[in-house]
C-alpha cells in the first residue's frame, strides 16, 4: 500500500472528475458522486500520517519510474514533513467544497464537479511531484479549472476576473518554464534531489542563479501573492464559488517557496530574504488596513488574507527553524479558517442575496448557530490563545524577534493588533450591530449539511490550538537547506537540538 498510495491519491480525484463527466446531468447526482469521490481521496490521504515515520530522514512513500526518456522525466512522487499534511489538507477541503456547493451550484453541475475534481488532482500533485517537469504539469493544470469556473459562475464579472486571474498567474509561468529547462541543460536532470547536489557543487553558474531562483520566486510570488502582486485576488474572490475561493490562494504558492525557492536555490534566497521580509510586513500592514475600510465581505476577506499570506512569508524568509515550523503550521491554520468563513459567508449570501456589509446587522439573534461558529472561526483568526490561529502566529514573531529583527517583529505585531480590530469589527457589524430592515425578515439557520461542515472545521480548530504538536513534529522532520541550518533558531517544543552543518560543525538549538 505504502507504495502505490500516491498514485491512488492522484488517480482518485481523476477518476471521479472522468466519472462525472460521463454521467447524465440530474439532479444532485454529480454532486453525490463528486462528494464520495472526495471522501475516499480524503480517505486514503489519512493513511499518511498514519504511516508516517517521523525518525526517517528524506522522503517516504516515494515512487521513482521513467515516464518520457528524453528529455529525462519521471514520475517521481514522494512526501516529507513539509508535503505531508499540506497534502491531507488538500484532501480535508475537497469534501467541504462540494458541500458548501450544494445549494450553490444549481446550473450545469456536471461541468462544476468534474472541474473542481481536476482541480483536486492538480493541487495534490504540486505538492506531492519531485521531478520539476511534473510539478510544472500540475502546477500548470491547477490555472486552468479555476479559470473556467470563475468565468462560468461568477457573480456579476466572472469572465473578467477569470482573465484576470489567469493572466496573472500564467504569465509569470513562463519564465518559470525557461528557468525549469536551462538546469536541465545545465544538469541533465530535473529530479530535485539531484538539482540539489548539482546547484550545491557548483555545476551552474553563480551568475545564472541568481536569475533562475528570481524565475522561481516571481512565479511563486504571484501565486500566493506577495505584495505588490496582489492585483488579481479581491476580484477572484469576489467572483470565484466559494469552494473554488477557499483554495486559489495561499498553500500553492507558499508550499513552492519553502521546497522549490529555499530548497534549490537556498544561498539566492538568503540573499533576496530582506527585500521578501520588507514585502511581508508592507503586506500585513497593507492588508489589515485595507480589510478595515471595505464594504463587501468579499473584498474584505480578499485583503484580510493578503495580511495573513504575508505573515506567513515573513516566516519563511526570516530564515530560522521556528519561522519556517511556524510558516507551514500557519499555512494549515489559514487554509482551514478561511474555508471556514467561506463557508459562513456563502451561506449568508444565499440567504439575504448580498455581500455589503451595510446591508447586515443584529443577525446573532435570527441565526444564532450560525453566529456562534462565526465569532469562533473569527477568534481563531485574529489568534486568540487555545485556537490554531495563535500558535503559528506566535512561532513567527517569535522568530522574527529573535532571529531577523526586533522592529520588524514590532511593526508585524502592529499588523495582528489591526487584524483583531479589523475582524472584531466585521463581527460586531454583522452579528451585533443595530436590526437592518433587510435582516427583520426570517431566515433559516444552518442546516444539518452546513453543520456537518462547519462543527469539525471549529472542533479542528481548537484541537489544533491546543495540542499542536501533533503536527509540528512531522513537520520538523522536513529537510532544512544547509543555509538554514545555520540561521539563528529557538525550540518552542523545549526539546534540546544540535544540528550537524556542513563544515562538520555544529549548531545548538
Amino acid at each position: 500500500m505504502d507504495s502505490s498510495i500516491l498514485t491512488l491519491i492522484l488517480l482518485a480525484p481523476l477518476a471521479g472528475a472522468v466519472l462525472v463527466a460521463l454521467l447524465p446531468d440530474r439532479g444532485k447526482l454529480s454532486a453525490w458522486l463528486a462528494l464520495l469521490t472526495t471522501l475516499v481521496s480524503f480517505g486514503l490521504t489519512l493513511h499518511l500520517p498514519a504511516h508516517f515515520d517521523v525518525h526517517q530522514s528524506g522522503f517516504q512513500f516515494a515512487v521513482n519510474r521513467q515516464w518520457i526518456e528524453n528529455p529525462a522525466i519521471y514520475y517521481h512522487v514522494g512526501v516529507d514533513g513539509l508535503s505531508l499534511w499540506l497534502t491531507v489538507l488538500v484532501g480535508l477541503l475537497g469534501p467541504v467544497g462540494v458541500l458548501a456547493s450544494w445549494n450553490s451550484i444549481n446550473r450545469r453541475p456536471k461541468i462544476f464537479y468534474s472541474l473542481f475534481l481536476l482541480q483536486q488532482t492538480a493541487m495534490y500533485g504540486v505538492f506531492i511531484s519531485l521531478d520539476l517537469m511534473l510539478y510544472y504539469g500540475f502546477w500548470e493544470l491547477s490555472l486552468v479549472p479555476m479559470a473556467i469556473l470563475i468565468a462560468m459562475y461568477g457573480r456579476k464579472e466572472g469572465s473578467r476576473a477569470a482573465i484576470k486571474f489567469f493572466l496573472f498567474t500564467f504569465i509569470p509561468s513562463a519564465p518559470l518554464l525557461v528557468a525549469i529547462l536551462y538546469l536541465y541543460a545545465r544538469t541533465g536532470t530535473f529530479n530535485f534531489s539531484d538539482l540539489q547536489v548539482s546547484i550545491a557543487a557548483g555545476i551552474v553558474p553563480a551568475g545564472a542563479l541568481f536569475w533562475v531562483g528570481l524565475a522561481f520566486l516571481f512565479a511563486f510570488a504571484v501565486k500566493v501573492p506577495v505584495f505588490p502582486l496582489h492585483g488579481w485576488l479581491a476580484d477572484t474572490f469576489g467572483e470565484a464559488p466559494v469552494a473554488m475561493a477557499m483554495v486559489v490562494a495561499g498553500k500553492l504558492g507558499l508550499y513552492s517557496m519553502l521546497r522549490f525557492h529555499i530548497g534549490l536555490f537556498p544561498t539566492q534566497s538568503q540573499a533576496i530574504a530582506p527585500l521578501m521580509i520588507t514585502l511581508a510586513v508592507v503586506g500585513i500592514l497593507y492588508g489589515a488596513c485595507l480589510a478595515l475600510v471595505q464594504r463587501d465581505f468579499w473584498r474584505f476577506l480578499a485583503f484580510a488574507a493578503l495580511s495573513h499570506l504575508s505573515l506567513i512569508t515573513l516566516g519563511i524568509y526570516g530564515f530560522t527553524f521556528t519561522g519556517w515550523s511556524g510558516a507551514t503550521y500557519q499555512i494549515l491554520n489559514n487554509e482551514i479558517i478561511d474555508a471556514a468563513l467561506f463557508v459562513l459567508l456563502g451561506a449568508l449570501e444565499i440567504r439575504y442575496a448580498t455581500s455589503q456589509i451595510a446591508a447586515y446587522g443584529g443577525l446573532a439573534n435570527r441565526i444564532p448557530r450560525l453566529a456562534t461558529i462565526f465569532v469562533i472561526v473569527s477568534l481563531a483568526m485574529i489568534g486568540l490563545p487555545l485556537l490554531n490561529g495563535f500558535i503559528g502566529e506566535f512561532l513567527i514573531l517569535s522568530s522574527t524577534f529573535i532571529g531577523v529583527s526586533h522592529r520588524w517583529a514590532v511593526v508585524a505585531t502592529l499588523g495582528v493588533i489591526l487584524s483583531a480590530a479589523y475582524m472584531l469589527w466585521f463581527v460586531q457589524r454583522m452579528f451585533y450591530g443595530a436590526d437592518s430592515k433587510m435582516t427583520d425578515s426570517s431566515a433559516q439557520d444552518l442546516r444539518f449539511g452546513e453543520q456537518v461542515v462547519l462543527w469539525p472545521l471549529a472542533v479542528l480548530m481548537l484541537v489544533m490550538g491546543v495540542s499542536p504538536n501533533l503536527w509540528l513534529r512531522t513537520i520538523e522532520m522536513a529537510p532544512k537547506p544547509i543555509i538554514l541550518q545555520q540561521s539563528r533558531s529557538i525550540d518552542m517544543l523545549g526539546q534540546p537540538d544540535v544540528i550537524p552543518v556542513a563544515n562538520g560543525g555544529e549548531v545548538q538549538r
